[in-house]
């Protein structure tokens, strides 16, 4: 059993490099358009380089998070130094909201994986949106319940399938599969050791299953992204 740990989580170690206020909202949803007004006289955008960090585990809980453009993942880090990466977020999804409910320290850290503006939305105006502006209450509501079937299937996935049925799945929904609009182009660069961490396997094995999936013609990748076939879907449906 774990002890109780006052400190809250371990912090991630490293500095975080100064990131850019930004104006520029890459057309922003409605939600997002809503944020801004409320941010006038609060505070503005801000985007963030690749790799750049947003907050470290361990950091105090203030604000909540909202992905105007760009792509987030947030990692934990345990106590003997292991990284695992629990969530990739894009554009229109929110983080950090743990801070509504009184979480006082962040339980991951947030990092951009390509350029990202986002929008922090202290607390206390979060709340204040939630009560005043059903649009956003909806919008917010409407993720968590998401994020919390997406929890549930992840945790079924790691407990019944193969590492190449979760990587297979993983990829389906880094492209969109499933949801509103045409298939995109998972990253600009995909990074396999990130990849690992999701999936919970080593860099080798999905090395591995990557030629694999691209030597049946599931996948396309070079210099410039990652393309994901609808094919891919045969990995999963398939013995």
């Amino acid at each position: 059993m774990m002890g109780k740990n006052k400190s809250g989580p371990p912090k991630a170690p490293g500095k975080s490099r100064k990131a850019e206020p930004s104006r520029d909202f890459a057309k922003p949803t409605s939600v997002g358009l809503l944020f801004l007004k409320a941010m006038q006289a609060d505070g503005s955008a801000t985007t963030y380089q690749p790799k750049q960090i947003i907050f470290r585990q361990g950091d105090p809980a203030h604000a909540v998070h909202y992905i105007v453009s760009g792509k987030i993942k947030l990692t934990v880090v345990s106590e003997q130094g292991k990284e695992a990466v629990i969530a990739m977020l894009q554009h229109g999804e929110f983080f950090g909201e743990g801070c509504i409910v009184g979480q006082p320290s962040r339980m991951a850290s947030a990092s951009a994986t390509e350029k990202a503006t986002v929008v922090r939305i202290e607390k206390a105006v979060m709340i204040r949106m939630l009560h005043k502006q059903p649009e956003v209450a909806e919008r917010l509501t409407a993720f968590l319940l998401t994020r919390n079937i997406q929890i549930e299937a992840d945790l079924v996935d790691q407990l019944f399938n193969s590492s190449e049925r979760r990587l297979a799945r993983l990829l389906l929904l880094l492209a969109n599969f499933g949801k509103e609009g045409k298939m995109e182009k998972v990253l600009p660069s995909i990074n396999q050791d990130v990849l690992a961490a999701r999936v919970g396997t080593t860099r080798q094995r999905i090395n591995f299953f990557m030629n694999k999936f691209r030597k049946l013609g599931f996948i396309e990748y070079d210099d410039t992204g990652l393309k994901v076939h609808t094919s891919l879907l045969n990995v999963i449906v398939h013995d």
